[in-house]
C-alpha cells in the first residue's frame, strides 16, 4: 500500500498559524452582509476534521434561519443576562453593565451546536470511564470551525448566557443531543489588537507559565 507522505510545514506557516491563534477572536461586533452558503458549508467541512474519541464524530450543527426562533433566543439571553448582571456588586455591576455579551441582533448567521449521545458511530470506544468525551470532541469540532472562520476574516462569538433546556425546547432538537454551546457568526464590523476583554479590564490574560505543574 503506497503511503501518503504528511505535509512539511514551513516557518512561513508556522508565523501565520501564531498569527491566527493570537487573533482569534470571541466577536459580539459583526457587520450585517451575508456569508456566501458554499463558504459557511466548506466551514462546517472543515469543522467536521476535528478529533473525536473513537472517530464518534458526535456533533450536530443547527443553522437558525427563522426569524420567530432568532427572536425568541434573543429575547431569552437578554432576559437571563439581566439576571447575570444583578449578581454582581458595585464597580463591577457596572462594568458588567458596559460590556455586550453577545451580537445575535446583528450576526448574520446564528448556530447552535449538539452533541449526539445516542451516536453509534465510534462503537463506544475510549468512553467507558469517561462518556464525557464524547462532548469534548464536539467542543474541538466548534473550535476547529473558530479557527478556519478567523482564516478567511469571519469572526465566531459564543453565546453562553441562556439556559441550555431553553434553546432544546426552542429548537425541538432529539432528546439525545446535549447541549455544547450557541454561536453568532459574520464579519466582524471592526478589528482590535486586544481582545474586547482585556481592553475594557475585565480581565487581563494570565501568564501562561502559571497554568503549568509538575508532580
Amino acid at each position: 500500500m503506497t503511503q501518503t507522505p504528511p505535509p512539511r510545514f514551513g516557518q512561513q506557516f508556522l508565523d501565520s498559524f501564531d498569527d491566527l491563534l493570537h487573533w482569534r477572536r470571541d466577536v459580539r461586533h459583526f457587520d450585517p452582509r451575508p456569508i456566501d452558503q458554499d463558504l459557511l458549508n466548506s466551514l462546517l467541512d472543515r469543522a467536521c476534521l476535528a478529533p473525536s474519541v473513537g472517530n464518534s464524530q458526535p456533533w450536530r450543527f443547527v443553522r437558525i434561519v427563522s426569524p420567530h426562533i432568532r427572536q425568541a433566543v434573543t429575547a431569552h439571553v437578554e432576559s437571563e443576562n439581566a439576571r447575570a448582571r444583578e449578581e454582581y456588586d458595585g464597580r463591577r455591576r457596572t462594568a458588567y453593565a458596559a460590556l455586550k455579551v453577545h451580537g445575535l441582533d446583528e450576526a448574520p448567521e446564528h448556530i447552535a451546536v449538539f452533541s449526539d449521545s445516542a451516536t453509534a458511530e465510534g462503537h463506544g470506544l475510549g468512553r467507558r470511564t469517561m462518556p464525557e468525551t464524547l462532548h469534548y470532541s464536539t467542543v474541538t469540532a466548534v473550535y476547529t470551525f473558530w479557527l478556519a472562520a478567523r482564516a478567511r476574516g469571519i469572526g465566531l462569538g459564543w453565546v453562553s448566557i441562556l439556559d441550555p433546556q431553553e434553546i432544546v425546547r426552542l429548537l425541538k432538537v432529539p432528546s439525545s443531543w446535549k447541549f455544547i454551546g450557541y454561536m453568532c457568526v459574520g464579519y466582524p464590523s471592526s478589528e482590535e489588537g486586544e481582545p474586547e476583554l482585556e481592553r475594557l479590564g475585565w480581565q487581563a490574560r494570565i501568564n501562561p507559565q502559571n497554568t503549568r505543574f509538575t508532580r
